[in-house]
C-alpha cells in the first residue's frame, strides 16, 4: 500500500476502504475464534492511533466502538492542532514539545490535506493591559522558537508579528475600533475536520489489515479479549486477542478499576458567517480577568464560524453526546461582546456542541480543570489490560505509540518499532500534487488524493453533484463516498460525523433525505441501511 499515490477516478485505495459487508465479513471471522495480536477498544484519534501503530508493526489487530468513528470526544474538539503554546505558559515543557513535534508531523508528513496554517489575530483592546500584551507577544515568540525546535518549516507556519489597528481590523471588520491598538498575529495548525482525520487513521489502519469494527459494544474487558456485543443485531461473540488497549477516552474507568479522570467541559457555539461579517483569520478573544484563557473565534469555510471555548469540571456520570448549558453559550456570547463591533445575539446560535475531555484527576481542591495537565498516562492493570488516558487531540500519534509500546511489553509481542511518524494516512500527497488536482480546492481539504474520486461520482451522476442542504457545501457524492469507503452505516454517521451538517439542527433536518438516498444507492439490498443514530457508547 502506497498512502501517497492519486487513485484513479472513482476508486480509493487498496484495503482502505470501510463498509458494511466487510464490517460483517471480519465480524464473522473474529466470531469464529480467529485470535488477534492486539484488541483495541474505541475508536476516536487515539483508538485508531494505536490500530494503525500496531497494525504498522506487523501485528493482527481489531478496533472496536459501541458507535461509530470519532463519536465521543475526537469530533468536538475546537478542530485545531496545537504547537503547545498553552503548556509553555503553564511550565509544562515538555507537554509542550510533544505537541510541537506533533502538528510538524500532522502538517509536513502524515496529513498536509487535513491540517493546513491558520493565522489568529489577538486584538488589543483596552481589556488588554501592556503589560498583557506584551506577555503575549513573548508568548508567541517562545511559541516560534517550539517550532523551530520540532523542526517545522517556516513555509508551513509563518513568523507571528505585530499588527496595526488597521492591518488587524483589515483581517476581522467585526472588531470594536473605539480604542484598538493594534494586534497580535500568530499561526498554529488548523484541521478541516477532526472526524476526518479519524477516519483518515482508521481507514490507513485497515489498508495495513486492521479490522475497524464500528457498533461493536464492549461488554467486558480482560487480558485476553473482551466480550461483545454487536449492536446492530444483539448478538454477542467473545473477541480474543494476546494483548488489549483500553481507548476509550472518558469512558475508560467504566470498562477498567482504578482508572480515575476527571472530565472537563468544552463547549463551542456555531454562527453563520454572515454574523460575524468576513473573517480572515480567527480570533484569540482574551478573557476579561484572566491571563492566560481565550475565547477562539474559528471560521470553518462552510458558511459557520464556531465560537468557543469553556473548560469545566463535569461531575457524575458521562453522557454519549454532552449537552450544552445555557451557562456556557451566555459566556461565550458575553466574552464576544467585549471586544466586536457587531452584537451576537442568543438568537443568531444557530447550533452548539460539548465535549468532554479525559483529563487525569489530580484531586486539585478548587475544582479547576483548566490548568490540568494535560500529559497522557499508560496504565496497565493486573489482568494486563493496557489505558490510555489524558493527552488532547494533536498528541494522539504519540498516545497511541505508548499504549502499543505498553502493550507489546505485556505479552512480549513480535513486533517492530514504531512507523507512524512516517506513514502518510488515507489522502495525503506532497502539496505541489495536491495543487495540481482539478477539483474544487475544499474536496482537496477534506479528502486530498481521494477528491478526485469523490468528484467523480457528482459528474457520473449530476444529482450527487447538489449540496445536501441550501447554502451548505457537502453534496450527495461525499454521503455516498461515506457509504461504500468510510464506514457509515446510517444518517447520524454521515450527517453528524462523515460531514459536519449535523451541528445546525435547521441543516441536519433538510439533509436527512440525502442522507437516506445516499443509504440507499450505496448499500448492498441484502444488508439494508440505518436510518438512526445508532447505540451505545465507547
Amino acid at each position: 500500500m502506497n498512502p501517497t499515490s492519486t487513485p484513479p477516478s472513482g476508486t480509493a485505495l487498496p484495503g482502505s476502504s470501510l463498509d458494511a459487508e466487510r464490517r460483517l465479513r471480519e465480524l464473522e471471522r473474529l466470531a469464529g475464534g480467529e485470535t488477534v495480536d492486539v484488541l483495541v477498544v474505541g475508536l476516536g484519534a487515539t483508538g485508531a492511533g494505536a490500530a494503525l501503530d500496531a497494525a504498522t508493526r506487523g501485528l493482527s489487530v481489531a478496533a472496536i466502538d459501541a458507535h461509530d468513528l470519532a463519536f465521543g470526544t475526537s469530533r468536538w474538539s475546537s478542530k485545531l492542532i496545537h504547537g503547545g503554546l498553552r503548556y509553555l505558559a503553564t511550565g509544562q515543557l515538555d507537554v509542550a514539545h510533544e505537541s510541537a513535534v506533533e502538528r510538524g508531523i500532522l502538517m509536513e508528513r502524515t496529513a498536509p490535506h487535513l491540517v493546513r496554517a491558520q493565522p489568529f489575530v489577538l486584538p488589543l483592546t483596552p481589556l488588554v493591559s501592556r503589560g498583557q500584551a506584551a506577555l503575549a507577544r513573548a508568548g508567541f515568540v517562545a511559541g516560534d522558537l517550539l517550532r523551530v525546535g520540532a523542526r517545522t518549516s517556516r513555509r508551513t507556519l509563518p513568523q507571528p508579528r505585530t499588527l496595526s489597528a488597521v492591518e488587524t481590523r483589515h483581517l476581522a471588520p467585526a472588531l470594536r475600533p473605539v480604542g484598538l491598538r493594534g494586534g497580535l498575529l500568530s499561526w498554529d495548525g488548523k484541521l478541516s475536520d477532526d472526524a476526518r482525520l479519524v477516519t483518515a487513521i482508521a481507514r490507513t489502519a485497515a489498508a495495513y489489515g486492521a479490522r475497524i469494527l464500528t457498533r461493536a459494544r464492549a461488554l467486558e474487558l480482560r487480558g485476553d479479549g473482551a466480550l461483545v456485543r454487536d449492536e446492530t443485531t444483539g448478538q454477542e461473540l467473545r473477541i480474543r486477542a494476546r494483548t488489549v488497549v483500553n481507548a476509550t477516552g472518558v469512558w475508560a474507568g467504566g470498562l477498567v478499576d482504578d482508572v480515575r479522570l476527571r472530565p472537563s467541559r468544552g463547549t463551542h457555539l456555531v454562527l453563520r458567517s454572515e454574523t460575524l461579517g468576513r473573517l480572515s483569520a480567527g480570533l484569540h478573544i482574551p478573557i476579561p480577568g484572566e491571563t492566560n484563557r481565550f475565547v477562539l473565534v474559528l471560521p470553518q469555510g462552510d458558511g459557520r464560524v464556531y465560537v468557543g471555548l469553556t473548560d469545566e469540571p463535569v461531575d457524575g456520570d458521562v453522557p454519549d453526546v454532552p449537552e450544552v448549558p445555557e451557562t456556557d453559550i451566555g459566556f461565550l456570547l458575553d466574552v464576544l461582546g467585549s471586544a466586536l463591533d457587531v452584537t451576537v445575539r442568543r438568537s443568531d446560535v444557530v447550533g452548539a456542541f460539548a465535549g468532554l475531555r479525559p483529563l487525569l484527576d489530580s484531586r486539585d481542591p478548587d475544582g479547576r480543570t483548566a490548568d490540568i495537565s494535560r500529559r497522557h498516562a499508560v496504565l496497565t492493570s493486573p489482568d494486563g489490560v493496557v489505558t490510555v488516558v489524558g493527552g488532547k487531540l494533536t498528541t494522539y500519534r504519540r498516545m497511541a505509540q505508548d499504549a502499543v509500546d505498553a502493550a507489546v511489553a505485556v505479552r512480549d509481542l513480535p513486533a517492530g518499532p514504531c512507523r507512524t511518524a512516517s506513514v502518510p494516512l488515507v489522502g495525503a500527497a506532497r502539496p505541489a500534487v495536491l495543487a495540481g488536482l482539478d477539483v474544487p480546492p475544499r474536496l482537496v481539504q477534506r479528502y486530498g488524493s481521494e477528491a478526485p474520486a469523490v468528484h467523480a461520482l457528482g459528474i457520473e451522476d449530476p444529482a450527487l453533484a447538489e449540496p445536501v442542504a441550501p447554502g451548505h457545501p457537502v453534496t450527495g457524492a461525499e454521503l455516498v463516498w461515506a457509504v461504500r469507503h468510510e464506514g457509515a452505516l446510517d444518517t447520524s454517521d454521515l450527517l453528524d460525523r462523515r460531514t459536519r451538517v449535523g451541528v445546525v439542527p435547521e441543516d441536519r433536518a433538510l439533509a436527512e433525505e440525502a442522507a437516506r438516498d445516499a443509504l440507499a444507492r450505496a448499500t448492498p439490498a441484502r444488508l439494508g441501511h440505518g436510518t438512526g443514530a445508532g447505540t451505545g457508547a465507547g
